[in-house]
């Protein structure tokens, strides 16, 4: 099974820190070309700064990753820094706490502007981009892949996170869907749902309440909180040729929390 990406072109949005950050890495030291995204300049240029300098596989980008404008200014930098794009990741992510019994939808709709509708819109633009590269050069090769990020928060929601786990809900089903239009095209969608991963949010609720860490670990089968590392092993698995029969597929990486039951997850 080959898990090559050499030589291709990836965009990584939320590739400022956590997970975003180890997926853009991890392409990085397997040869691809990477577009390195944020919403924050000044954690961008900290990150991606010194392993930029003298490297022509790394680029970086930083703008509201939600608007549109954005979207298709960090197409185009990719577009003339690399000529192409082949693979796209939207693992920008904004987490925010919300009061189910609010009627106030302000936090529900940035939750789905941020969360699906970024990812829905980059998908989009991109594999325009994508479809006209294969159009261009005739071949029957894939013509592209893309991976959106989700959390279980979309299948077991969080009450104080409605919003966000609406949000989650909305990006898995929009993957599915895109697999369907685009598979036609040659180009494959799937998404990664995880939880229990070692990601910037994980580190800033850890902070805030140490006691949590261990009863995510007692909720957890594998009894143990996951490294951002090998969540951006499975995106890689996703973007490679390995992957090349893969679409619509929505892969869960939570050490096996999603199948243990409250019961079972007490006596872990």
């Amino acid at each position: 099974m080959s898990l090559s990406i050499r030589g291709k072109t990836a965009i990584v949005t939320g590739a400022g820190r956590g997970i975003g950050l180890a997926i853009a890495k991890d392409f990085v030291d397997r040869g691809a070309n990477v577009m390195f995204a944020d919403s924050d300049e000044a954690l961008l240029e900290a990150q991606v700064s010194e392993a930029a300098e003298g490297n022509d596989q790394i680029r970086s980008f930083a703008a509201d990753m939600s608007r549109k404008l954005a979207m298709a200014n960090l197409l185009s930098a990719t577009i003339d820094a690399f000529d192409r794009v082949d693979i796209l990741v939207n693992a920008h992510r904004v987490v925010k706490r919300s009061d189910p019994l609010d009627t106030d939808v302000d936090t529900l709709e940035e939750m789905l502007r941020q969360n699906m509708m970024s990812a829905l819109r980059m998908s989009q633009l991109v594999a325009r981009r994508m479809i006209r590269q294969a159009d261009e050069n005739q071949g029957n090769d894939e013509a592209g892949a893309i991976v959106n990020l989700s959390t279980l928060a979309g299948t077991r929601p969080v009450p104080d996170l409605l919003g966000y786990s609406i949000a989650c809900a909305a990006l898995d089903h929009a993957t599915r869907g895109l697999a369907l239009a685009l598979a036609p095209h040659k180009i494959r969608v799937n998404g990664v749902r995880f939880s229990s991963v070692m990601s910037h949010e994980m580190k800033g609720a850890l902070r805030e309440e140490p006691s949590i860490r261990d009863s995510i670990i007692a909720g957890t089968p594998l009894g143990r909180i996951a490294a951002a590392d090998e969540l951006a092993d499975t995106v890689t698995y996703l973007v490679s040729p390995g992957a090349g029969f893969v679409t619509g597929q929505i892969l869960t990486v939570d050490g096996g929390r999603s199948i243990a039951d409250s019961v079972t997850a007490s006596l872990l």
